[in-house]
This record gives C-alpha cells, structure tokens and sequence, in this order.
C-alpha cells in the first residue's frame, strides 16, 4: 500500500540493503548460531533471530545471548560473530522476490540509484558483487562517513557521489533509524514492508510511502513520473 500523497518525482533512489534489497538474515543468523553451537548452546529459532537482521550484531546478538552494547561479553561476541558472518556471507543471501525487477526498471527509467547501509565496508565490499548488486551507482557503507544511520551523513555521502541533489533523492529502508535519517536528509522516505522491520509497526514510522512490495515501489515510482509529466504539459 501506499499513502495517497504524490510528491515530486525523484532523480535516484537509494536503498539499505540487509531486508531491503537483499535477504541476508538466513546468513546473519547462521554465524550468530554458530557462536551459540561453538558454546554448547542449542540454536536460537530462525523466527526468532529473523526479524532482528537489519540491527546487524546488535540484533543478533541480543536476540541469542540476550546481551547489549556495554554488557560484559557482549563485545567478544560482536568481533566473532563479525568473523563468522565474514567466512560465510553469501552462502543463503539472495536479492528479494521482484528486487531485480525493480532495479532494472529504476534503470529502463533513466533513474540513478545506489546503496547505503550501515554494514561496514568490509563485508559490503565483497557481498554487494556476489549477490548481482555490482551494478549500482555507489556503495555507502556503515564506515564510510564518521556517522551511522540514522545520522543523515551515509545518505548525503550517497547522494554527492550519485552527484544528484539529496532532495531529488528517496530513501528507501525496512528499518526506523532509515526513515529518520531520510527525512533528516530531506530525502522523500519509503518504509519498505517486506523487510525485516522489527517490532515497531512501518505505519508508525512516518515515512513518506509505506509499500508492500518491490512491485509496488516499481508501480509508485511510474505513477509519480507520470503526475510529473502531466503536470509539465499543464504548465
């Protein structure tokens, strides 16, 4: 679904990656299980651990050892579970159902559209490639600027090296501190609900378009254009 505001059509769309694009909780999940297998420990539940991925380790983490930043342990299982997680990113990683689709229409669009997640570089530098994502106008990692998401600095970052105005941009992410940074941006927002999104409901997020799936970010992006167009030969 999507909310009924038309808003100017964009020039390029940026996108998180983990439960945006890519499907990376099986692998996510699989390292942080690792670490509890490696202790003894049964598995943590996949339905569990899933709706925790866009947190990256912090999710993870919390969810199979119930441990947060500052809590004692909590950081040697971040730096293993980095290391796990490295050794096998892409073994059950794979682009949504209808990603590529979208991508490629993006693209047929004459549109501009990139990454900007805050997985640090060195796991994107080698994932984006290996999940046929090499193709995108630029890779903001977690590490790249001195601040995360939902600081709005990644985006703005993505948006120079598109070379595209950032209020030209959407910003497009399965996860609040995504929709906080866009709009901090002064990016149009889209709460995208086939992700991850964990236990705060999309629609409470404020973004801009809450849409269900690829094809209806596909499908709003052509009617958007097309209010555009027909506002051009009103004027």
């Amino acid at each position: 679904m999507s909310f009924p505001t038309v808003l100017p059509a964009p020039r390029a769309i940026l996108f998180d990656l983990d439960g945006t694009l890519a499907d990376t909780a099986p692998d996510l999940a699989a390292a942080v299980n690792w670490l509890r297998t490696e202790r003894g420990l049964d598995p943590t539940p996949y339905d569990i651990l899933r709706p925790t991925a866009s947190a990256g380790a912090r999710g993870m983490i919390g969810a199979a050892f119930g441990l947060a930043p500052g809590d004692e342990g909590y950081e040697e299982l971040r730096l293993a579970w980095f290391d796990r997680y490295q050794s096998a990113m892409w073994l059950h990683t794979v682009l949504f159902e209808g990603v590529p689709e979208l991508l490629a229409g993006i693209e047929q669009a004459g549109m501009a559209w990139g990454i900007v997640t805050n997985k640090p570089a060195r796991f994107t530098d080698p994932l984006v490639p290996n999940i046929g994502l090499a193709h995108a106008g630029c890779v903001v990692s977690g590490d790249t600027t001195p601040h995360p998401k939902p600081h709005p600095a990644p985006l703005l970052e993505g948006a120079r090296r598109l070379g595209i105005a950032p209020e030209q941009c959407w910003y497009v992410g399965d996860d609040l501190r995504d929709i906080e940074a866009g709009r901090a941006a002064g990016m149009v927002t889209v709460a995208c609900g086939w992700g991850y999104c964990g236990a705060i409901e999309p629609s409470s997020w404020g973004a801009d378009y809450l849409l269900d799936t690829p094809q209806h970010l596909l499908e709003t992006l052509r009617q958007v254009a097309e209010a555009a167009r027909q506002g051009a030969r009103v004027a």
